[in-house]
C-alpha cells in the first residue's frame, strides 16, 4: 500500500487524514491497517515515532463506522490500555482527530483526577475508552463500569504494560473482557519472556515487524560523554548553554534526579521543568504545555515519562543518567527525530554506568560514538568516585559515621605503625576494683562508708559516664543503687 486510500478505509476518515496532511502509511500502519481491518490479532513491533497509534486507531475508528451500535451504559466498545497519563491522553487525542467526521465518543481515565469526573463521563456509555489500568480497576470495582461490550483491545506499549509491575492487573481486566474479541499489542521493543507473555492474550496473531527489536532510530545521531558524577550537572549547563538546542528532554534514572537537576539549572537561570509519577496531573500538564509552547526549553523526565511524551520538534535527548534497563535507552532517544526529523542524543557516562553502555550497545548492535567534552572542562576523578553522602551527612554527622562504633564505614588501618586513638569501651557495669586504677583501685581522695551504713547527707554524688553508640560521652550523678 503506497496510500491511505488504498486500504479502503471510510469517507470521512480520509477527509479527516487529508486535514492532517497525512498522504502516505509508514511500513507499521502498511502492514498493520489490512490484518486489523480483517478482524485478525495483530503483534506489531516498531521503532517509537514510526507511527503505531494510527496503525491500530485507523482500522478501528473504521470497524465502529462501518457497524454502529448504541451505546450501552457504563460501557464501551473499544478499550486502550497505557502505561501512562500522557500516553493515555495523546492516544485519545489521535483517536478525536481521525474521528472528527464521525458521530463517535471517546473518553479516557487515568489517576491523579477526581474519580467522580470519570464517573459522570461513562454514565451513558463511550464507543472508545482509553483508560491506565488502575484506574480502569477502580472504576470497575466500584461498579461505575462494565467490560462486557468490549470487541477490540489494544494494548499499547505492551512490553512496559506486561514487564513494569501491571501483569497483575492485566491478568484480571483480560477475565472481564469477552472471549471473542480482537487483540491488538504494539510496542518498539518485545523481548522474548514478554512476547511469550504476550501470546497468551493473542488468538492465532499475525506477527508485524518492520525493524530489528531495539533498534534506534535512524536520524538519531548518537554520542557519549565520559565524565564523573560530581561533573555531570556543569556539564548539562555548559551543553544547554549552545543556542541551536532549540528544545531538549533530559532523562534521569530516579524522580529525586530530576527535582534535583531542575533546581540546579533554575540556579544557572536555565528555565527547565521537572516531569515524573511524583508530580500531581495539574503539573505535569503544565510543564509539557510549556515545552510545547516553547516557554520552558529544557524538561527533566523520568523513564517511565518516556513512553509518553510525544512533542514534536525536540531537537536533543541528554541522557544525564545512563538507564540500567537498555530497553529504555532504545524510548528514550526515541522522543527526537520524530515524523522524518533529525536529532542528537548525548550521553552522560561514569564508571559505574559503563556496564549500562556495554549493555546498551549490545542491545542496539552499535557503537556510541566517544564525543569529546568542551574546551577546557574537565571531567573530574573517574576512578574510584565517593558513594553519594549518606543521610548522616546531610543531618550533620560526617560521611561514614554511624550509628555504633567510631569508624565504622571507614577503610580498616592496617598499618602498624600508624598512631592509633585510645579505644572507647562501652560501660555495661560496675568496673573491677584494680581495672586500670593506680593503688590496685582504691580510691583516696575519699573514704567509703562501711557496709550497712547509709551515706551520710550532704556528700556529693557520684558521678558516672558512658559512651553512646554514637561516640559522644553522657554524664549523670550516681545517686546509690537502683532497687530492681
Amino acid at each position: 500500500m503506497t496510500l491511505f486510500t488504498d486500504f479502503g478505509l471510510a469517507q470521512p476518515i480520509l477527509k479527516a487524514l487529508a486535514a492532517e496532511g497525512y498522504e502516505k502509511p509508514t511500513p507499521i500502519q502498511a502492514q498493520t491497517i489490512p490484518y486489523a481491518m480483517e478482524g485478525r490479532d495483530v503483534c506489531g513491533i516498531a521503532q517509537t515515532g514510526t507511527g503505531k497509534t494510527a496503525a491500530f486507531a485507523l482500522p478501528i475508528l473504521h470497524r465502529l463506522s462501518q457497524s454502529p451500535k448504541p451505546r450501552q451504559r457504563k460501557s464501551a466498545r473499544v478499550l486502550v490500555l497505557s502505561p501512562t497519563r500522557e500516553l493515555s491522553g495523546q492516544i485519545a487525542d489521535s483517536f478525536r482527530a481521525y474521528g472528527r467526521n464521525l458521530r463517535l465518543t471517546t473518553t479516557v481515565v487515568f489517576g491523579g483526577v477526581t474519580i467522580s469526573r470519570h464517573e459522570k463521563e461513562l454514565a451513558n456509555g463511550v464507543d472508545v475508552l482509553v483508560a491506565t489500568p488502575g484506574r480502569l480497576l477502580d472504576l470497575i470495582d466500584r461498579r461505575s463500569l462494565s467490560l462486557r461490550d468490549i470487541e477490540i483491545l489494544v494494548l499499547d506499549e505492551a512490553d512496559q504494560m506486561l514487564d513494569l509491575g501491571f501483569i497483575h492487573a492485566l491478568k484480571r481486566i483480560v477475565t472481564l473482557l469477552p472471549k471473542d474479541r480482537q487483540s491488538l499489542f504494539f510496542s518498539a521493543t518485545m523481548p522474548k519472556t514478554i512476547s511469550t507473555l504476550a501470546e497468551s492474550f493473542l488468538r492465532n496473531p499475525a506477527h508485524v515487524a518492520v525493524t530489528p527489536v531495539a533498534t534506534t532510530a535512524e536520524r538519531v545521531e548518537q554520542s557519549v560523554m565520559f565524565v564523573s558524577t560530581g561533573r555531570k550537572q556543569a556539564l548539562l549547563e555548559v551543553v544547554l548553554r549552545d543556542q541551536s538546542i532549540d528544545r531538549v528532554l533530559v532523562f534521569t534514572r530516579t524522580k529525586h534526579g530530576a527535582d534535583k537537576v531542575v533546581r540546579s539549572l533554575d540556579k544557572a537561570g536555565i528555565v527547565s521543568a521537572a516531569i515524573h509519577g511524583n508530580k500531581s496531573q495539574p503539573q505535569r500538564e503544565k510543564a509539557l504545555a510549556a515545552f510545547r509552547a516553547g516557554t520552558c526549553r529544557v524538561l527533566v523526565a523520568t523513564d517511565i515519562a518516556a513512553r509518553g511524551i510525544d512533542v514534536e520538534g525536540v531537537s536533543h535527548v541528554v541522557n544525564y543518567d545512563l538507564p540500567n534497563v537498555p530497553e529504555s535507552y532504545v524510548h528514550r532517544i526515541g522522543r527526537t527525530a520524530r515524523a522524518g526529523a533529525t536529532g542528537l542524543a548525548i550521553s552522560f557516562c561514569n564508571d559505574e554506568e559503563r556496564a549500562y553502555l556495554r549493555d546498551i550497545e549490545k542491545l542496539t548492535r552499535l557503537q556510541v560514538p566517544v564525543m569529546p567534552l568542551p574546551e577546557g572542562f574537565s571531567a573530574g576523578p573517574m576512578g574510584g568516585e565517593a558513594a553519594e553522602p549518606r543521610r548522616e551527612q546531610q543531618r550533620g554527622r560526617p560521611a561514614g559515621h554511624s550509628r555504633g562504633h567510631q569508624g565504622h564505614g571507614q577503610p580498616r588501618n592496617t598499618d602498624p605503625n600508624a598512631e592509633r586513638g585510645p579505644k572507647r569501651r562501652r560501660h555495661r557495669g560496675p568496673k573491677p576494683a584494680n581495672a586500670g586504677q593506680p593503688n590496685g583501685g582504691q580510691r583516696p581522695a575519699q573514704a567509703q562508708p562501711a557496709q550497712g551504713q547509709r551515706k551520710p547527707q550532704g556528700q556529693p554524688a557520684q558521678k558516672r559516664s558512658e559512651h553512646r553508640g554514637d561516640g559522644a560521652q553522657v554524664a549523670w550523678l550516681d545517686k546509690g543503687p537502683r532497687r530492681r
